[in-house]
């Protein structure tokens, strides 16, 4: 059994953000801007991927559910099951805008998304 505070189980989340975010055929997606913590249990809920812009400018954000996300230390990225496509239809928000109230029911929708369970 790994130790709680091995670095094979513990990430601190500012070695999180940043991290690229690649497809399954090793495409540069985007980076990971911040993680959602659920205030009651303390497990991430998102990753809200960095998407497109120029120098952070009309740049957009992507809420993907954290079971998304597979760590790949070949890539030193995330890999996640999408394609552009599927990307670009995503629920999302532009940095111009205030950030989408993370409740239930959005969070229901995006999980509904990507075919994931909430």
């Amino acid at each position: 059994m790994a130790e709680l505070n091995s670095p094979n189980t513990l990430i601190s989340s500012d070695r999180v953000e940043g991290t690229t975010v690649y497809n399954k055929v090793g495409e540069k997606l985007g980076s990971i801007d911040h993680v959602m913590i659920e205030k009651r249990t303390g497990q991430v809920r998102y990753a809200v991927l960095e998407f497109g812009g120029f120098l952070g400018i009309g740049t957009d954000r992507y809420p993907l559910p954290w079971n998304v996300l597979e760590y790949s230390t070949d890539l030193d990225g995330y890999v996640v099951p999408l394609d552009q496509a599927q990307l670009e239809n995503a629920p999302r928000y532009d940095t111009s805008t205030a950030a989408p109230e993370y409740n239930e029911d959005y969070a229901k929708s995006v999980y509904r998304h990507y075919g994931t369970e909430w």
